[in-house]
């Protein structure tokens, strides 16, 4: 009767620390929506909020009736799960609601992503097409490949590839990635907003109206990736069998000082790198250095000391500030920065866990601590080939998978003529020309202040 009591206690403990864990990364959402309100011009705002709204939504609804399932269904497919379809047989031995409610707020999270990419040019009607799409088939495909114990490329996986599986904790590739490459189409089908290049090509500045609203989206995103990098152990009461004094509560901990690590390391040398760049102090940059930071710790979180956490952020603000750099020749719009924030260094992160994942660490994340296990670890602490092949796979097969998946959907789109707005609209403002109305009340009085004046103005041209 008493371990029975006992086994209760621990079950509804773990059970409040993932549920707790689920809530912080739904804020994310609201950080999202502030980060993109700031970064976006004014008479874009509503739009932005009102997008981020409809990830979340749609979102769950996909996720409920098909994600869940392709990514989590236990049987032997290697590729997709076949269960579980609207929660069918949920709760059960292997998941309950508090988990599906944990990668719920996960799965909506890439949407989000994507959505910053093709802001301010789209039309509505796209948002709830891709996003349906990609919360109920492309990111729960690439999950269950890597998170799933049935997954091909799983470090829970019967049959390990190269011996190791690929390590992505709290999903730089799977989550980050996925959203990024998804952008990055989406960016490309559509091009560049109106004036963002000029007749020379050269690029033309188009801040966001609100560095207020930027920052306070950026911390609300620090607060809840300690949902999304913590968070992702599941259960917090489980003791390592070789010492008294730790179990994932440590590793719990060391997660969320890793994450701090890295996020801090990559926002202030984001801030003297820039700096130097163009000779002022930004503060818009700094927040999305910072998150670069997170983006890149999050898939070996759990498995690196926290020194190394500090190189993975020094080199996480470079790659974002080189990829800005590229996407400016190369003429690429993305106003949030999703694609190479997202995407560049969410690539980098898992390749910086091949590097430096630590044997001990690893052993502790996917087998409980248990005494006696071996697996490969970062190449650079003298762990092999075998797990940084693993991190190159899953890159690589995530960038072909949400290609062949979420190109064709925003070329078909994009000729059916419901992906991008009008010129006219889009130098109006997506607010008033589809929402109604502005998000603010104070107006220049040369802008149309209702939707019935910017109808009135077509009319007259």
């Amino acid at each position: 009767m008493e371990a029975s009591w006992e086994v209760s206690v621990t079950d509804s403990i773990n059970t409040i620390y993932l549920l707790f864990s689920a809530y912080l990364v739904f804020v994310m959402q609201l950080g999202f929506a502030m980060l993109c309100a700031g970064s976006v011009r004014a008479k874009n705002a509503m739009n932005i909020m009102l997008t981020n709204v409809v990830d979340a939504v749609v979102g769950s609804i996909s996720y409920y009736l098909f994600g869940f399932a392709f990514a989590f269904g236990t049987d032997s497919n290697p590729f997709i799960g076949t269960q579980f379809f609207a929660l069918m047989d949920i709760p059960n031995s292997s998941y309950d609601y508090s988990y599906f409610l944990f990668q719920w707020a996960f799965a909506i999270a890439v949407a989000g992503i994507t959505s910053g990419s093709i802001a301010e040019r789209t039309q509505f009607s796209a948002y709830l097409v891709f996003s349906f799409f990609l919360t109920g088939f492309v990111y729960p495909v690439v999950a269950h490949w890597v998170w799933s114990s049935s997954g091909w490329l799983s470090p829970s996986s019967s049959s390990l590839v190269f011996g190791s599986g690929a390590i992505d904790f709290a999903g730089s590739g799977v989550v980050h990635l996925v959203g990024g490459i998804a952008g990055l189409w989406g960016a490309l089908i559509e091009g560049p907003r109106v004036g963002r290049f000029d007749a020379f090509g050269k690029p033309v500045p188009m801040r966001g109206h609100n560095a207020t609203l930027v920052v306070l989206g950026t911390f609300l995103l620090w607060f809840g990736w300690f949902g999304f990098n913590p968070g992702s152990y599941a259960k917090i009461l489980v003791p390592y069998p070789d010492s008294t004094d730790q179990g994932n509560w440590t590793g719990v901990g060391r997660t969320a000082v890793t994450t701090t690590l890295a996020g801090s390391t990559a926002g202030i040398v984001t801030l003297f790198g820039r700096r130097l760049l163009v000779g002022h102090w930004d503060a818009l940059d700094v927040c999305n250095g910072l998150l670069g930071g997170f983006v890149a710790i999050t898939s070996g979180c759990a498995v690196v000391e926290p020194w190394a956490a500090i190189v993975c952020g020094f080199f996480a603000a470079w790659v974002l500030i080189g990829l800005n750099i590229l996407a400016l020749k190369l003429k690429f719009d993305d106003p949030l920065e999703a694609t190479q924030l997202h995407g560049g260094c969410g690539a980098w992160g898992l390749i910086f866990t091949g590097l430096f994942a630590k044997e001990e660490f690893v052993v502790q994340a996917y087998d409980s601590g248990e005494s006696g296990v071996t697996r490969p670890y970062g190449l650079f602490l003298g762990g092999g080939w075998g797990l940084l092949g693993c991190q190159v796979i899953e890159v690589l097969v995530i960038v072909g998978w949400v290609s062949l998946t979420m190109g064709p959907l925003f070329y078909a789109l994009h000729k059916l003529r419901i992906l991008r707005i009008s010129v006219d609209e889009e130098v109006a403002g997506l607010d008033i020309s589809s929402h109604g109305g502005y998000a603010y009340t104070a107006h220049q009085e040369e802008t149309p202040r209702f939707y019935a004046d910017y109808m009135r103005l077509q009319d007259r041209s």
